[in-house]
């Protein structure tokens, strides 16, 4: 008897409320950085990735209504079909400068980018070697396009160099995160660049972490580790971070790109973003890159929460990154935090399996150059106070 998809899918939703780990969309109802209303209740929010606090600046939303005025709020098309306008040919020519990169081509998202990438110049008979914690993107286009997909334990470099030898005759595509979206910390990039070129291996970093908020001018973490477009030949970022607007773009030489422009089904299909949209990225990007105040206020915050972190006995994993993860162990121990500290006026989601592994459960901490000296010092008193009643676990070896 052929089964029945949405009973299927239903049964597997209820196994998911009865293991702890179902979710749920909640509105948002106003923001004013870094408060939201949620629920009808004022918070004080670690959670957005708005590293730099640019996504409601005065510069941006300007930006913002007049190119709306002139282009309206849709580009009505596909890149390809006459939807490529002005703004979008501007910013792109502006992020690939940016970045050290002859070109660079927009997506509506990280994830489209990275599919799209995959997609476009892997097959099947190629292999793709990927840290295990790359984002999800990066490991469902290793899948779909055919491709054999083979995974080293994070961070681990010469267990990367294993796989790789492991597939002489392959063409091969090395992919890792630049800064992990989960723990904060930032890949072995110099390493992983040596040994691509080491293996004739193709070097792909997803640094949508990373841009804006590390290297000289908010370059990224590539320019921050001294690599340049030769030693890491695909970069991809997003706009939604650092620069608080919405899609994301891969640089490259021009060869990259206009193999993407051909075969990229996820640009190649897609309407593209409203140019109004891109004028915005446009501004925000010109203020990432005069934002060394923005950055240096950020890392100041990063600062005084490991402080207080440590002196309170609570364990960060390491990160020097907005990312700071409280590790928690159990998906129903970081909820109870996640909800302790709602109730006393903080929004700080609990991070639970799928997203991380089984007993990796946390809270993720994300600053941002919009947090005060006393939004975090009010934090630590919070989770001071949890500490006290609540016991955080001791981390297991794989923390």
């Amino acid at each position: 008897m052929r089964a029945d998809l949405l009973q299927r899918a239903a049964a597997r939703q209820q196994a998911r409320a009865e293991a702890g780990l179902l979710r749920r969309l909640r509105s948002v109802t106003a923001t004013t950085a870094p408060w939201i209303v949620l629920d009808g209740r004022r918070l004080l929010s670690f959670a957005s990735n708005d590293y730099l606090g640019l996504a409601g600046h005065a510069q941006v939303r300007e930006a913002l209504c007049s190119a709306a005025a002139r282009w309206g709020v849709g580009a009505t098309a596909a890149h390809l079909l006459g939807g490529h306008r002005a703004p979008h040919a501007e910013l792109e020519a502006a992020l690939a400068a940016w970045t050290g990169r002859e070109r660079a081509l927009l997506f509506a998202t990280g994830y489209m980018a990275n599919l799209g990438v995959l997609d476009a110049l892997l097959q099947s008979g190629d292999v793709c070697v990927q840290d295990k914690l790359n984002h999800a993107s990066l490991l469902d286009g290793a899948r779909l396009c055919g491709a054999e997909l083979r995974r080293y334990p994070h961070g681990d470099v010469d267990a990367a160099a294993r796989q790789l030898a492991a597939c002489p005759h392959a063409a091969a595509l090395l992919a890792s995160d630049g800064v992990f979206s989960m723990d904060g910390d930032v890949a072995p990039l110099a390493r992983l660049a040596a040994l691509a070129q080491q293996q004739n291996a193709t070097l792909l970093i997803d640094d949508a972490h990373g841009l804006g908020v590390r290297g000289a001018q908010g370059a990224g973490s590539v320019a921050q580790a001294g690599l340049d477009a030769r030693q890491v030949p695909i970069l991809m970022a997003t706009l939604g971070k650092a620069l608080g607007t919405q899609g994301a773009f891969v640089a490259g030489d021009a060869v990259l790109i206009d193999a993407l422009t051909q075969f990229a089904r996820a640009h190649v299909y897609s309407t593209a973003p409203p140019p109004a949209l891109a004028a915005a990225t446009l501004a925000a990007l010109r203020l990432a890159q005069q934002g060394e105040h923005l950055r240096a206020r950020l890392q100041a915050r990063i600062a005084q929460l490991r402080s207080g972190a440590a002196a309170l006995g609570l364990h960060l994993l390491p990160s020097d990154t907005p990312i700071q993860p409280l590790w928690l162990g159990s998906a129903v121990t970081a909820q109870d935090w996640s909800s302790a500290l709602e109730a006393r006026g903080f929004h700080v989601p609990a991070i639970r399996p799928p997203t991380v592994a089984q007993g990796q459960a946390r809270l993720r901490i994300a600053l941002s150059a919009a947090h005060g000296e006393s939004d975090v010092e009010r934090l630590l008193d919070a989770l001071g106070a949890l500490r006290q009643h609540h016991a955080q676990p001791a981390p297991d070896a794989g923390a």
